[in-house]
């Protein structure tokens, strides 16, 4: 992972103390600055935490997508496949193809589910219990950093303000499947 050059430390430092911690408060004339309009502000944090996150779990595969197999799959116990592809919107065919990555891996194991013999739960092991550790104080360390201009009270509040938004988005409007979601943006293109 990168580190931030001690130049743009310190404009950004100048920058947030010149404008106080209350930030760019959105204004109703044209002419606002850009860091005013919460979706340029939701992109630059979402791509920060993409490039940092990706970059914590390279070794994983399937990287986020693989890591988040592996925090549900030891965090809720053995899931049935479907049911674990549908819970985080994953297609069931990309979901089949991950599985089979995560286990050539030695992270998870296909078990027949003693209540439906057709079907399979994804079982983690105690190697996917070692690394998702691992994974864990990577993750927090690239939080750390994208959080870093906040104190741990205010982490905190930002993470339970956000969730809760998120939430609410995602009952007005679910993802119920990743690749259907990536479909119709190449369709509105």
């Amino acid at each position: 992972m990168t580190s931030t050059s001690p130049d743009v430390k310190g404009r950004v430092a100048r920058e947030v103390t010149r404008r106080g911690a209350a930030g760019v408060e959105p204004g109703v004339a044209s002419g606002t600055p850009v860091e005013s309009d919460l979706g340029w502000a939701l992109g630059v944090v979402f791509r920060r935490y993409a490039k940092a996150a990706a970059a914590a779990l390279e070794d994983v595969p399937g990287g986020p997508r693989g890591y988040q197999v592996l925090a549900t799959a030891v965090a809720e116990g053995p899931r049935r496949q479907l049911d674990l592809a549908a819970q985080l919107g994953v297609d069931r065919t990309v979901m089949t193809y991950l599985l089979d990555d995560l286990e050539k891996a030695g992270l998870v194991q296909r078990q027949a589910d003693p209540a439906d013999r057709r079907a399979r739960l994804i079982v983690p092991t105690a190697q996917c219990q070692e690394l998702l550790c691992e994974l864990e104080r990577r993750l927090g360390t690239a939080e750390d950093e994208i959080l870093g201009s906040l104190d741990e009270a205010e982490r905190s509040s930002f993470r339970m303000l956000l969730q809760r938004v998120a939430m609410k988005a995602n009952a007005i409007d679910p993802v119920h499947n990743a690749c259907d979601l990536a479909e119709e943006a190449i369709d509105r293109a």
